[in-house]
C-alpha cells in the first residue's frame, strides 16, 4: 500500500461510515412504517396510537443516523 493511500485511510472509512448509516436510515425507516400499514390493516381503530408510536420510532432512527453523520463528517474534517 502507498503512502498516500495509508495516510486517508482515515478519511475513507468515515465516508464509508456515513454511507452506511444514510443507508441503515433508510432500512429502518421503511421497515417502521412497513409495521405500522401492516398494523393498521389488522386493526384500524388503533391507528391513533400506531401512528404516534411510528413517529416515535422513526425519530429516533432519524436521531441515531444523523448522529452517526456528524461523526462520521467530524471524522473526515476533525
Amino acid at each position: 500500500m502507498n503512502p498516500e493511500t495509508a495516510s486517508h485511510l482515515g478519511q475513507i472509512s468515515a465516508a464509508a461510515g456515513m454511507g452506511l448509516s444514510v443507508v441503515g436510515l433508510g432500512v429502518g425507516v421503511g421497515l417502521i412504517f412497513a409495521s405500522f400499514i401492516q398494523g393498521i390493516a389488522r386493526q384500524p381503530e388503533l391507528e391513533g396510537k400506531l401512528m404516534t408510536w411510528t413517529l416515535v420510532g422513526a425519530a429516533i432512527v432519524e436521531g441515531i443516523a444523523i448522529f452517526a453523520a456528524i461523526m462520521c463528517f467530524l471524522a473526515i474534517h476533525g
